[in-house]
């Protein structure tokens, strides 16, 4: 069993930035990707950004690449989420998730790839 735990939102004016931690109990996370999504109110759930299991490739959606940054140390079991230049269209709950493998075959995290999720930050960005 592993239990994902976000830290980090709150809060913020437009352009300001927020860094978000997701920290992992249990299992061992250094053999699995990770990934954060996120969920705006009267939206799906949507990726936003995924990290493989040695750093080695990470990938975005459209709408936060250039702004926003995954990391991840695995002997901490921390991965983290850096969000710069947020907007208001940035406000949501993000999630942080385990996919069920090291790495993703698609560019993005499926949620269908996802074998965990945390119960989810709120970010608040105000115009």
């Amino acid at each position: 069993q592993v239990q994902l735990v976000e830290s980090g939102g709150g809060l913020v004016q437009a352009g300001d930035s927020l860094r978000l931690s997701c920290a992992a109990s249990g299992r061992t996370l250094s053999s699995y990707a990770m990934g954060w999504f996120r969920q705006a109110p009267g939206k799906e759930r949507e990726f936003v950004a995924v990290i493989n299991w040695n750093s080695y490739s990470t990938n975005y959606a459209n709408s936060v690449k250039g702004r926003f940054t995954i990391s991840r140390d695995n002997d901490k079991k921390m991965v983290y989420l850096q969000m710069n230049s947020l907007n208001p269209e940035d406000t949501a709950v993000y999630y942080c998730s385990r996919a069920k493998s090291p790495s993703v075959s698609r560019w993005y995290l499926s949620a269908s790839d996802v074998e965990a999720w945390g119960q989810g930050t709120q970010v608040t960005v105000s115009s």
